[in-house]
């Protein structure tokens, strides 16, 4: 099974490397971004056009009573653009001057990928948690800089990006400095940033599906969209974006049924 696994990464790798000018381009972070982004947003973004006109859709919203429109959606895609062009795209640029691309002729191991991915996502679900606990703890640096993420109580794909460009930047730096900190294989890193950004939309997505990822991990290790979606309405609870240890340590995890979550969370917001 290893064998067949790093067989099947290798395919994979050597089909990357053919696309050496694209990767080794300052664009490609940006457009790697962005185009995992969007494609990651797209069948959720469906789901809200739908929900909207069919009950079995419906049931699994986590706020049923919330709509999407154009004008939210377009708010978060300018948001979004300006960001990437404007502030990422000159870091990225500074970045791949500093640190140039690298690529190995041998794909890492299978079991060398999950490791090390997992331990990017741990290592930056740490670093946001601690981020994320300051900027509610201190009020100026919620006023200033987290304040604008909360301005939907009730989330949508397209809000996971939807930051001022302080907060996209701090995220983006951690995303970027846990694989170099474990010396991650490109390849693993690529993996690493693919589910990130995915995991990071589907926690705002405002979905409990069937499939989703806290139903699928055991022994609630892992929060998801319920998690975070219980964040923006309570505010004060579920700092760590994806797992729940933190915030079980720090006594900030809560897990209400999703009724008394609703009607609580509007009435924190209400006091706000």
């Amino acid at each position: 099974m290893e064998n067949s696994d790093g067989l099947l990464l290798q395919i994979l790798w050597d089909w990357i490397r053919t696309q050496q000018n694209l990767l080794r381009s300052p664009f490609f972070p940006v457009f790697f971004s962005l185009t995992v982004y969007l494609s990651c947003c797209l069948p959720y973004l469906c789901l809200d056009l739908l929900s909207s006109r069919v009950a079995l859709l419906r049931q699994f919203k986590i706020q049923p009573q919330s709509k999407l429109t154009w004008m939210m959606a377009r708010s978060c895609l300018l948001k979004i653009c300006h960001t990437h062009v404007f502030f990422i795209f000159p870091i990225t640029i500074l970045h791949w001057y500093w640190r140039p691309v690298v690529l190995p002729a041998l794909a890492p191991e299978s079991c060398s990928v999950v490791r090390d991915v997992l331990a990017c996502l741990l290592l930056f679900d740490t670093q946001y948690f601690v981020w994320h606990l300051l900027h509610h703890k201190v009020p100026w640096l919620y006023q200033v800089f987290h304040k604008e993420h909360h301005r939907f109580t009730a989330t949508f794909s397209l809000t996971a990006e939807h930051s001022g460009v302080w907060e996209t930047l701090s995220l983006s730096f951690f995303a970027t400095v846990s694989p170099t900190l474990l010396d991650c294989h490109p390849l693993t890193e690529m993996l690493f940033f693919t589910l990130n950004i995915f995991l990071s939309v589907e926690g705002h997505s405002g979905y409990n599906l069937p499939w989703s990822p806290h139903r699928l991990v055991p022994f609630g290790l892992y929060g998801g969209a319920v998690h975070h979606d219980l964040h923006h309405l309570k505010f004060k609870v579920n700092y760590a974006p994806y797992f729940t240890h933190w915030d079980r340590l720090f006594g900030t995890l809560h897990r209400a049924e999703l009724d008394s979550q609703r009607s609580a969370g509007y009435k924190d917001n209400l006091e706000r």
